[in-house]
């Protein structure tokens, strides 16, 4: 099963086993209304507060790219790592709503820093035919600590938020120690007139220009199932309970399924994988329309699940191909800041869109666009397979010219 991510040099495994022990104590965020009521927080300040939060996930990983690219892949992941360990200390200790709202955006901007510096050390470590599997294994990681942190976050919340915050920050600073012995540093950009060290190189690059819109799109409908399925569940007049089965058996799948599917799929190409795994995730979404009984529910989990474990990092691993190797941070930071963008926009509006333009606006969109934009990116393959062949060398003006020669092709 695991056989596709065997050879996979040392610093992918560093990653992983960093990411798992990270995320296992990914604690405070999913638990953070519960705490500011705890707090006595009034309930319309905590809007701010969740505001707060989803603004440093716009920021973070447009710096964490840059940095990564400026300073190294290490010395990002480290800041990023002590930032957020801090913002958990003060997010615990703010005695207002201006010092919780200023807590929570410097936990989720450090936070979102590490993930662009991590996907381009990924990308410095291996080979270019490597490159799904380690971002694969990278996700899978995400997952799987994602998944336990979910079980145990209720555990340590029925016995104290405290304990939250404090096991969270415990699993960030081991990340940290981790990453300070065992990672290298990581390649750094090099100085360009060209280039100009900022996120031009990415906004120069018509194949980016018109990856990261499609990317947008299908970002927003995975977001939903944080947003619409719950309305769903509850308009049906379901528990709860109904809603947490619906979570666990998502994460179950993720973990069992993706090594299963990264293996099975690695014979195939990876843009034809991203359309199929695309469309499943927005075929399982739009479905939840159907849905009025939990077993209905589950078997549209089960759709858009087998969809999630298909794209596995293959989005991730379709940027670092187009990435010249001095900008691999910047091109990591503006997928995962399409990635913050999309997730924005989801919580932001998906509760508006549901009540105001009913239910079945989020389901058709879910299955016209998503389908849409993944079949879009598929059209797009031969470009992208070309430029990927020669991001190895590519500067930014040859890059560019190159792209917009194969976006015209394709």
């Amino acid at each position: 099963m695991l056989s596709t991510f065997s050879g996979l040099p040392r610093t992918a495994w560093i990653v992983f086993s960093g990411t798992v022990v990270n995320r296992l104590g990914y604690l405070v965020t999913p638990f953070l209304v519960f705490f500011l009521g705890s707090r006595g927080i009034p309930t319309d300040q905590i809007p701010y507060i969740l505001g707060a939060l989803g603004a440093g996930n716009l920021v973070g990983p447009a710096v964490g790219g840059l940095l990564a690219d400026r300073i190294g892949r290490r010395a990002t992941m480290l800041t990023g790592l002590l930032g957020t360990a801090a913002g958990q200390g003060l997010l615990f200790a703010a005695p207002n709503t201006v010092t919780l709202a200023a807590a929570a955006a410097l936990l989720s901007g450090a936070g979102s820093m590490v993930g662009p510096a991590a996907g381009a050390l990924l990308s410095d470590s291996v080979t270019a035919d490597r490159r799904r599997a380690a971002f694969s294994l990278f996700h899978w990681a995400v997952n799987i600590g994602t998944a336990v942190a979910g079980v145990l976050g209720g555990f340590l919340a029925a016995r104290g938020y405290w304990l939250l915050f404090v096991v969270n920050a415990a699993s960030t600073l081991a990340y940290a120690l981790i990453a300070a012995t065992m990672l290298p540093r990581g390649r750094t950009a090099v100085p360009s007139k060209a280039d100009g060290q900022g996120y031009g190189v990415v906004a120069r690059d018509p194949l980016m220009r018109a990856l990261l819109p499609l990317f947008y799109v299908a970002l927003i409908i995975y977001t939903l199932t944080e947003v619409a399925l719950p309305l769903a569940i509850r308009d049906d007049g379901l528990s709860a309970t109904t809603l947490g089965l619906m979570s666990t058996l998502n994460a179950v799948l993720v973990v069992v399924l993706q090594p299963v599917a990264t293996t099975v799929l690695a014979r195939f190409r990876q843009i034809p994988v991203y359309v199929a795994g695309s469309i499943l995730t927005a075929l399982g979404v739009a479905l939840t329309g159907l849905a009025h009984t939990t077993w209905a529910y589950a078997a549209t989990v089960v759709l858009w699940s087998l969809g999630e474990a298909t794209l596995g990092g293959t989005a991730g691993a379709i940027v670092a191909g187009l990435a010249p190797t001095h900008a691999r941070g910047r091109y990591q930071g503006a997928y995962q800041w399409t990635w913050g963008v999309a997730r924005f926009t989801a919580l932001a509006l998906g509760t508006t869109l549901y009540a105001n333009t009913g239910p079945a606006f989020i389901w058709w969109f879910s299955a016209l666009a998503g389908v849409a934009a993944a079949l879009a990116i598929g059209a797009l393959a031969p470009a992208i397979g070309r430029r990927a062949g020669n991001a190895e060398t590519a500067v930014p003006e040859t890059a560019t010219k190159d792209a917009g020669a194969e976006l015209a092709d394709a």
